[in-house]
């Protein structure tokens, strides 16, 4: 049986992502170094999962190396990165590991240049694709939005990556604020309307063979943050505006293009966080990540997954309805505690009960 390798198995995607690999027939492994996660994540619970711990750091010189021995021992493995350091790391050694495993993965170059929102927009811009209009110096008109060129790599909270200035004297309070972690952030207009994102896995020759969809529904906190509570759909002409800004960097393994509107905003070329709802929507983007990954041809098929699937995240949609209740926003405040009872609950799987125990038990005090 063929081994797939899940590293980071702290983050809740690697629940999804264990279990999506575990039912297409592969042997899973999930690794977790001991400094990131004390105690035992909730992924080693899935009947899915052989848990592996590896010693120190993500972040230490030799975790490149502990993870490369780690694979060597088996026999050539296929390599799934869920969180950002271990995707650099392995990046950043392409060579080296290809040697030993099996993976989808860009070079550090691209990364670098995806998720510079700047490099972003220029390349949308010259390609004729939608994305909002950017100032220099003093906007002419407002709301605005600030934002530094790589809020995550400057180890920024979602919710701190970005504000939004109504008027001049919030806009230079802001810009203050941010320049403490970029001396020149990107300033743009504040488009509206829904936020989604157009999540596509590119092969190594920059083909795209799997694609989903999703609209946020709510986020927390209410201004704005990680999805809460989203839905699957399928729009056709947003996946070939991600992936024609996709291929135009050659890009290789997966990525996720955020728009709000019909706007760009920005690219998670890693595992996102509403991964979860491709193993909810039953969109088969591990398995065909594990066929071309070995080398296999896989042909794209367009909305291979269920739309109308509606997930959440018990706890973070909990606090995301109350917090519409906060904001005066009572409706919508309703409508979450309705979706409570017709929502997909993220990572509940009634066949695998024990990871998703263990994941709610993680979020209570006691």
């Amino acid at each position: 049986m063929k081994y797939v390798v899940v590293t980071d198995g702290r983050y809740r995607s690697a629940i999804a992502a264990v279990r999506a690999f575990g039912k297409a027939g592969y042997r899973v492994i999930v690794t977790q170094t001991r400094t990131e996660s004390p105690e035992e994540p909730p992924v080693f619970q899935s009947r899915f999962a052989e848990g592996r711990w590896i010693e120190g750091s993500c972040d230490d010189k030799k975790y490149a190396d502990r993870m490369y021995w780690l694979l060597a021992e088996m026999e050539r493995p296929v390599l799934f990165c869920t969180g950002a350091a271990t995707l650099n790391a392995v990046a950043g050694q392409r060579e080296r590991f290809s040697a030993v495993c099996d993976f989808l993965i860009a070079s550090p170059k691209v990364l670098d240049q995806l998720n510079d929102k700047e490099a972003v927009h220029k390349r949308a811009l010259s390609l004729g694709l939608p994305v909002p209009a950017q100032y220099e110096g003093l906007p002419d008109r407002y709301p605005v939005v600030v934002k530094p060129h790589c809020g995550e790599k400057l180890g920024l909270k979602a919710q701190a990556r970005y504000a939004i200035a109504e008027n001049e004297e919030e806009f230079q309070t802001i810009m203050k604020r941010m320049r403490q972690y970029d001396p020149d952030p990107l300033v743009q207009e504040k488009v509206t309307g829904a936020g989604s994102g157009a999540s596509l896995l590119m092969d190594r020759d920059g083909r795209l063979i799997s694609a989903i969809c999703h609209r946020r529904i709510r986020e927390y906190p209410y201004t704005g943050g990680p999805s809460t509570c989203c839905v699957s759909y399928y729009d056709e002409k947003q996946i070939e505006i991600a992936r024609r800004l996709l291929a135009s960097f050659k890009f290789t393994g997966l990525a996720m293009v955020e728009f709000k509107g019909n706007a760009i905003l920005e690219v998670n070329p890693r595992v996102w966080g509403s991964f979860p709802l491709t193993e909810a929507a039953g969109s088969p983007f591990c398995e065909h990540y594990a066929r071309a990954a070995q080398g296999e041809t896989v042909e794209y098929t367009p909305q291979d997954y269920r739309t109308g699937t509606k997930m959440r995240f018990f706890f973070n949609d909990l606090a995301a309805t109350l917090d519409c209740f906060r904001h005066g926003k009572v409706g919508e405040g309703f409508r979450g505690i309705a979706d409570f009872f017709l929502c997909k609950e993220a990572l509940h799987d009634p066949k695998d009960r024990k990871a998703y125990r263990k994941y709610l038990r993680s979020y209570l005090p006691f």
